[in-house]
């Protein structure tokens, strides 16, 4: 017995709904079963490469988690102090940069005060420093709450103790629960919701386990190369470009700009300019013929827009937890979008129908 398709949209769609739903209601907890979801999916290959050496899984998830989170524990400890810092020192000499900035251009602004007013650079100076430096605030405050251990927004001290519980239990049951959700998969459309399966964890695969990778190291090169280069703020900015690419091109170029306009201000010499500049060629070069490659691979990915598109609407949404679950939800609406197309074009509404034949025709 075949079920019409109307009945099995309306299936797929009621299910959806109480997904949604689900997440919804549950919101303010889901954060840290999440997180620790992503980590066990992160760190999954590792396992399974360890226990397919002889190592027991409960034993080799185990020991993952752990160095992971060293790790993890360590590179937080060292760069949150830091970031701290620069962000506070940022506030504080943001007034003197917008100032520079507005002197810098006066002389070619002559013709916004003619249309404008002659208010209108002074208002739009106080406007950019009231806000900026509001966004910087917060910015800091969040920094230096992590750097002092302090209170985040949404229960830290839940997620530090429930995420690593949840990453470990997901990791060593990985097998069982995917068997479990393969078992639910109908049988008549079993081939094909499998192959979209596997192009959604291609495309997550190629987003979480290497842009993630591919936009940490670039922090760290980016971070390292400005601070040598005794850039002030070099650190802030490098490791906010390399978080910044993971939307690809996006991070490299805001830390670009910002970089070069620091520097500008900083020294006023071209040449200390080129020389910031130049960081940011060479990480672009070194991202595109050694990172990348290695770590991406010929994965097809998601396009940054989109990526752009599902963080903010993820973040508008639900918070923090909107942007854990933007990425994977971006990917399967990437990957049924693709799958809903090509059946569009394949079905009658997309084809043009074969003309029919004529009396004359048939006559020849």
């Amino acid at each position: 017995m075949t079920i019409p398709v109307t009945k099995q949209a309306a299936v797929w769609l009621i299910a959806t709904l109480i997904v949604l739903g689900f997440v919804w209601i549950f919101k303010s907890v889901l954060t840290p079963f999440v997180l620790g979801i992503v980590i066990a999916y992160l760190l999954n290959p590792l396992v399974k490469k360890f226990s397919t050496k002889g190592m027991k899984r409960t034993t080799s998830s185990a020991l993952i988690l752990f160095i992971f989170f060293i790790i993890s524990t360590v590179v937080i400890a060292l760069v949150a102090p830091i970031l701290a810092k620069e962000s506070a020192d940022l506030i504080e000499a943001m007034p003197g940069y917008l100032d520079a900035g507005f002197k810098f251009v006066q002389p070619h602004t002559a013709w916004l005060q003619e249309n404008l007013g002659e208010n209108y650079i002074e208002d739009a100076k106080v406007f950019l420093k009231e806000n900026i430096s509001k966004i910087l605030t917060v910015s800091g405050g969040i920094a230096g709450g992590i750097a002092k251990g302090g209170q985040a927004l949404v229960g830290i001290a839940t997620t530090i103790i429930l995420a690593p519980l949840v990453a470990f239990y997901m990791m060593r049951e990985w097998p069982t629960i995917t068997k479990w959700v393969e078992d639910l998969i109908p049988r008549q459309d079993e081939k094909m919701i499998k192959d979209l399966l596997k192009q959604i964890d291609g495309k997550l695969s190629g987003f979480i386990r290497g842009q993630l990778t591919v936009a940490f190291l670039l922090g760290i090169i980016y971070a390292v190369a400005l601070t040598v280069a005794d850039l002030n703020y070099g650190f802030l900015i490098g490791i906010s470009a390399g978080v910044l690419s993971i939307i690809p091109m996006v991070g490299s170029t805001l830390g670009l700009l910002v970089a070069v306009a620091v520097a500008w201000f900083q020294a006023g010499d071209l040449q200390y300019v080129l020389i910031i500049g130049t960081i940011f060629v060479v990480g672009q070069i070194v991202e595109g013929n050694i990172l990348s490659p290695k770590l991406l691979g010929d994965s097809v990915g998601l396009h940054p827009l989109w990526i752009l598109f599902a963080l903010m609407a993820g973040g508008s949404l639900l918070g923090i937890l909107g942007m854990l679950i933007a990425v994977p939800v971006a990917a399967v609406i990437g990957v049924l979008a693709s799958f809903a197309i090509l059946q569009y074009k394949k079905s009658p509404l997309y084809k043009k129908p074969l003309p029919k034949k004529t009396k004359a025709s048939k006559a020849k």
